[in-house]
């Protein structure tokens, strides 16, 4: 199993950047190798949306929503986003996920992860 700890949220105008990070705690019989890592968004009233998935080879997939706006930087347990031309609509509570599976990582639903982060929020005005 994974601990997972975000963070890097904040406030911010449209069109500016933050840089989010998540840490990934390995505890015994796991490796960062086992695991899909990706990052989820929520609004209340919302289903969690998946916007970012790493695999333990570094492919990274994104969803359309923040293609060309959105990149990853994976160093081992680490992944830090940074998001770009920051929209209203980017506002939400991000999350660090991660998936007990080994091998490609496709953009989808957040009931297919196991561990969770407590969330930073992103505010975009």
């Amino acid at each position: 199993q994974v601990q997972l700890v975000e963070s890097g949220g904040g406030s911010v105008q449209a069109g500016e950047s933050l840089t989010l990070s998540c840490v990934a705690a390995e505890y015994s019989g796991y490796t960062y190798r086992d695991y899909c890592m990706g990052w989820f968004r929520q609004v209340p009233g919302k289903e969690r949306e998946n916007v970012a998935a790493v695999a333990s080879d570094g492919v990274i997939r994104y969803r359309d929503s923040v293609k060309g706006r959105f990149a990853i930087s994976k160093d081992n347990y680490h992944l830090y986003p940074q998001m770009n031309s920051l929209k209203p609509e980017d506002t939400a509570m991000y999350y660090c996920a991660a998936e007990s599976y080994r091998g490609s990582c496709p953009i989808q639903p957040a009931r297919f992860m196991d561990f969770w982060g407590e969330g930073t929020q992103v505010t975009v005005s």
